[in-house]
């Protein structure tokens, strides 16, 4: 069973003064009554209405372990429907000083929520004033929560299920549960809907992982480990153990019975999803994209914005459209919901005249045609046919330049929407195998690349954090990646746009062996003018630096040089969603 396979480590209780110690972190069971008004710290919006905290309520799991959660609710004898904000961190950390600094990074006002909000999840301030509860829970072995802690798995869903059917028999509640947030707080939506509680009425993942192995610690079969890191070392706070996500990616790092665990069943997923994505966020892009593809519901509706989750989730039009969707599927309001597009997708242009909410039936939208263009090696140019004669772009790993690059140049306007993804065949001089890193970017008439960012922030000093990483702050372009020995994919889940790859053997490379991979890069939305260019980028080291400031950086254990192979018998090629081409 997976579970021999895990491996645990001792967790550290959440104490006063830790910078995730919020003002009410404190274990003080009891029902207390904040009125209109009430201001939690300096920082935060006072309460627009009386609610009703149940703090450190004692629910207790199937297999008998407790755990705690404060249910914040309004005021009055009406029964309403409730939203859980599902995560490892501490229920009250929405007012802790790193949860202030994680708006002060991105350049959010603390006034904007209450304090009462889970770190990235539904503030109750606003939500109990829409006749709405929020249930803010401390998992299995979080904070007072007894147990130990996992990290994205199934166990993790079993778990939302019992919170889940323990919520919608409260006498206050109308027997409708649904859950949202972002981030962990999305991810593990997943994991619980796919368990089918009979009470949970509404999913609303706002971009989140869908797969621990392939978007958190291995993506592209690369132990790429610093968030994981992070995540682990810094968001597990209890009195227990918490699972080592990094020590099981060093001893089981091809996928297994622990990482199979840690992906959601998709297809179980039938309740109605309002599916929040971006094509900006390389934590959270690809597993957003993929799950939104493999759920069931009949009733997914999906928005692709352009700018960051935080800015986007605490947004007042979006969250008024997100009310929207909870007033129609939680209270059979008849507001129109039902007609809204079931995706509505943005375009970026890289210099401020993104276009967002463009209607459509599906993602990619009707009318794109996946296009091939065709790397040349002697020309270093991308083109609509195969060059008739073979050649070699070549860089030697950890020289400069150590990379290749291929231009194309529009004439006309054109559109991407959709999946990009690569076919090259590769070659390693002095090494059995290949990390290998793409980048798709946007360059201007005049050659410059262009990149926008994500967030409100535009300062000196975000310039400073995202100049080498960052990448979640600042987009660059749509990116991939792919250790070379790990390239078997799987046939069955593997479609014409994306593949999909296994990642459950290795296949290493034998001198002169030469081979073709697909790799897929992020979902783009991506306008180009006359006279502007795409630039696609092959290299051995990571493109776009870390996902957060102040992360450790993944070093490629890539040695020697690299070859990619154009034309003849190896023609390799960028296969990009072409959306329309017009003048």
């Amino acid at each position: 069973m997976s579970d021999t396979q895990k491996i645990y480590m001792p967790s550290k209780p959440l104490v006063a003064g830790d910078g995730r110690y919020g003002v009410l972190s404190g274990f003080e069971p009891g029902t207390r009554l904040l009125k209109a008004g009430t201001r939690l710290a300096p920082p935060f919006l006072p309460l627009p209405v009386d609610i009703v905290m149940d703090k450190d309520v004692a629910v207790t799991l199937r297999d008998g372990t407790v755990t705690y959660v404060d249910v914040f609710r309004p005021a009055g004898e009406d029964k309403v429907p409730v939203i859980i904000a599902y995560s490892p961190y501490g229920k009250s950390q929405g007012s802790s000083a790193f949860a202030r600094s994680v708006f002060d990074l991105v350049g959010l006002d603390n006034g904007i929520v209450s304090g009462l909000n889970k770190f990235e999840g539904p503030d109750p301030a606003y939500w109990c004033a829409q006749g709405y509860a929020i249930c803010n829970p401390d998992l299995r072995g979080i904070s007072d929560s007894q147990g130990d802690s996992v990290l994205w798995d199934r166990q993790e869903g079993r778990d939302a299920y019992d919170l889940i059917e323990w919520l919608g028999v409260q006498d206050w509640c109308n027997g409708r549960v649904a859950m949202s947030g972002t981030s962990y707080l999305a991810a593990s939506q997943w994991f619980a809907a796919a368990e089918q509680p009979p009470h949970l009425a509404a999913i609303n993942p706002w971009e989140g992982m869908s797969d621990t192995y392939r978007d958190l610690v291995m993506r592209g079969g690369m132990p790429d480990t610093g968030f994981a890191r992070t995540l682990r070392d810094f968001s597990f706070a209890g009195l227990g153990r918490k699972e080592d996500i990094i020590a099981e990616a060093e001893r089981h790092p091809l996928v297994n019975e622990l990482w199979e665990n840690k992906i959601p069943h998709y297809e179980a997923i039938t309740v109605p999803a309002y599916v929040v994505a971006s094509y900006t966020n390389t934590l959270h892009t690809q597993g957003t994209f993929r799950a939104w593809r493999r759920i069931s519901s009949a009733d997914k509706w999906l928005r692709i914005h352009d700018s960051m989750e935080w800015p986007d989730y605490y947004d007042e039009t979006q969250r008024e459209d997100l009310r929207s969707f909870f007033d129609h599927v939680l209270k059979g309001v008849d507001n129109g919901w039902d007609r809204t597009p079931r995706v509505r997708y943005s375009l970026l242009d890289l210099k401020g005249g993104s276009q967002t909410a463009i209607a459509a039936d599906t993602f990619p939208p009707e009318g794109v045609i996946a296009t091939k263009f065709y790397l040349d090696a002697k020309t270093r140019t991308l083109g609509p046919q195969a060059p008739a004669d073979g050649a070699k772009a070549r860089y030697v790993v950890g020289s400069n330049p150590d990379f290749a690059s291929f231009l194309l140049r529009f004439d006309r306007k054109t559109v991407l929407a959709g999946y990009p993804k690569a076919h090259l065949w590769v070659e390693a001089e002095g090494s059995d195998d290949m990390d290998l890193f793409l980048l798709v970017q946007k360059l201007d008439a005049q050659g410059t690349p262009l990149a926008e960012f994500t967030v409100p922030r535009r300062d000196a000093g975000l310039h400073d954090a995202t100049e080498h990483g960052g990448s979640i702050l600042r987009y660059r372009g749509s990116d991939g990646r792919l250790r070379v020995s790990l390239r078997h994919l799987d046939e069955a889940l593997s479609t014409e746009d994306v593949p999909y790859h296994r990642f459950d053997r290795t296949e290493k490379l034998a001198p002169g062996q030469i081979v073709d991979v697909q790799v897929d890069l992020l979902p783009v939305g991506l306008v180009f003018h006359p006279g502007e260019q795409l630039r696609f980028i092959v290299s051995g080291r990571s493109l776009l630096g870390t996902m957060m400031p102040g992360m450790p950086p993944y070093t490629s254990p890539n040695t020697g040089a690299h070859l990619v192979h154009t034309g003849g018998q190896r023609a390799s090629y960028l296969q990009l969603p072409l959306h329309q081409i017009r003048d």
